[in-house]
């Protein structure tokens, strides 16, 4: 009998190790509940179970050793431990601590341990696909809906990687974790030593975010926008950066004033963005950024999509001829905003540039229900939906580093059918891509629409099973925006809806998909193979 090849408890060890500092970030939605008189008895039970479990594990392996294959297990255990641990607030505000404490919220969705797992993770994996039903502060308290906002924040950047920047213990071995758990194909060294890259990155992510917080709080100061109160921009400059989405606003983004939105716009496109250009920049090497052919083409991508929204609803026909008798919006909201919109140069502008910058680089917020919008204009959300931000980035989906590969693939293969003996490589940024890196975008971005199709129907077979009357535009969204980590999809999953209609198996499957989606799918698949698991 062949024995494991992998040392199953070093990596649990490590995982301990960064379970039992998520009780750190824990501190701060507490502080917020002293503030506001709320109870404080969600964090703090989870931090003792927090604290407690993550010693529990370390202990398995008082000295672990990070070679390539525990670092894969580590990452893909580590995302799933935190997602669990998160809904623990969920669930004690639902449930309270039995007798000792009262629930607080009785009535909250989260109350289903489903539900609260499928929050969770969409928090972590910066999703924002939510099953809230009510997302108000009568249904849940300013503490939780804090703590729902950090969870996107913290997964941003990426759990693992904050543990590689202000662990010892992960700094040997950090590059294969980073390497594991970083959106996009690979992640760039800036430093020699690799803690020294990962607190770079976080750093500019830190930097990034408090910016914008202050530009969001200056519009409530001056008087443009009172609802952009100190709370309201804390909560969405914890969720910009990281691509995430959530909002403690029922309607989005939508609650806020066109300064506001035009503030988040750049915000987003910056999120989008591979981290290290910033370094660079910081550096004194800005011409690194104006350089880089993938940030080129990520910003041609957002105009691109951007100027066909913004043509289809300047001229009127980007919206739907009436409300349906059940859904998001009404005839009154319909045609408020299309009236707003139709011939405006300004807010077909900005509500175009928003939603396409927004799908794209897989944030999801959303400043009006484009349930509202037609069919073409809606399936053109949808094919944004797999294009994705940079490499190094916080965005999901396939990444636009990979499709700028395949179009640049396909332009070679062209031209050597054309001139069989010419020898033409395929080059990024005045480099060489290594064939074999090329084969490897190919077989991720198949792999990606395999598992797409898959997942949607087993969605549709699901949602027949439970009699859940969804449209294939529905289920596709549904999928992409969960794989991909998008957050809304259309429908009855549109940005002013939830995913509460579909039944515990779904939600807990989409929990999967948001958790696959997150790690890039290979990682897991890695994890399934014999190969991976023998000598």
């Amino acid at each position: 009998m062949n024995a494991l090849r992998v040392d199953v408890r070093a990596s649990l060890s490590l995982v301990g190790s960064v379970l039992k500092y998520l009780a750190v970030p824990l501190c701060l939605p507490l502080v917020v509940a002293l503030y506001y008189g709320e109870t404080v008895v969600p964090f703090v039970v989870t931090i003792v179970l927090t604290v407690a479990f993550g010693v529990g594990l370390e202990r398995l392996e008082p000295d672990p050793d990070l070679r390539a294959r525990e670092g894969f297990l580590m990452v893909a255990v580590t995302w799933g431990a935190v997602a669990v641990v998160g809904a623990v607030p969920y669930l004690i505000e639902a449930h309270g601590v039995p007798p000792l404490v009262a629930p607080i919220h009785p009535e909250s969705t989260l109350a289903n341990p489903a539900n609260a797992l499928f929050e969770t993770m969409s928090g972590f994996t910066t999703t924002g696909a939510t099953v809230l039903g009510d997302i108000s502060f009568e249904s849940h308290t300013r503490s939780i809906m804090l703590w729902r906002q950090l969870t996107q924040w913290l997964g941003g950047m990426g759990i693992v990687v904050l543990a590689v920047a202000i662990l010892p213990e992960l700094s040997v071995g950090g590059a294969q974790l980073m390497d594991a758990e970083a959106p996009g194909p690979g992640i760039e060294k800036l430093t020699p030593r690799i803690a020294e890259t990962a607190r770079a990155l976080w750093g500019a992510y830190l930097a990034l975010t408090l910016l914008e917080i202050f530009l969001l709080y200056s519009l409530s100061v001056v008087g443009i926008d009172p609802a952009m109160t100190l709370y309201n921009a804390v909560a969405h400059g914890l969720t910009t950066m990281p691509t995430g989405g959530f909002s403690p606003e029922a309607r989005s983004i939508e609650a806020f004033s066109a300064t506001a939105q035009w503030i988040i716009i750049p915000f987003m496109i910056a999120a989008g963005t591979n981290f290290a250009l910033f370094w660079h920049v910081l550096t004194g090497d800005s011409g690194k950024m104006i350089r880089d052919s993938e940030f080129k083409f990520y910003l041609g991508a957002l105009a691109v999509v951007t100027a066909i929204v913004a043509a289809v609803l300047f001229g009127g026909s980007g919206f739907v001829r009436a409300a349906p008798v059940e859904g998001t919006f009404d005839a009154a909201y319909l045609e408020t905003f299309s009236s707003q919109i139709s011939g405006q140069l300004e807010p077909s502008l900005r509500y175009a540039a928003f939603q396409a910058v927004s799908i794209v680089t897989t944030t999801g917020y959303a400043n009006m229900d484009f349930n509202t919008w037609s069919a073409p204009a809606q399936y053109l959300l949808l094919f944004a939906m797999f294009i994705g931000g940079s490499a190094g980035s916080t965005g999901g989906a396939v990444k636009i580093v990979r499709w700028y590969v395949i179009l640049k693939s396909i332009r070679r293969e062209l031209f050597t059918t054309a001139h069989p003996e010419a020898i033409r490589p395929v080059r990024l940024g005045g480099h060489t891509i290594d064939e074999r890196a090329i084969r490897g975008i190919y077989a991720f971005t198949l792999l990606y629409l395999v598992l797409f199709f898959v997942a949607t129907g087993l969605l549709f077979l699901d949602s027949l099973r439970v009699g859940l009357e969804l449209t294939v535009l529905e289920l596709m969204s549904a999928t992409a925006a969960t794989l991909g980590n998008v957050g809304p999809g259309f429908g009855v999953v549109g940005p002013m809806g939830s995913y509460l209609a579909f039944s515990d198996a779904g939600k807990l499957f989409m929990f999967v998909l948001m958790w696959i989606g997150r790690l890039e799918i290979i990682p897991v698949l890695v994890l399934l193979t014999p190969e991976y698991w023998r000598r």
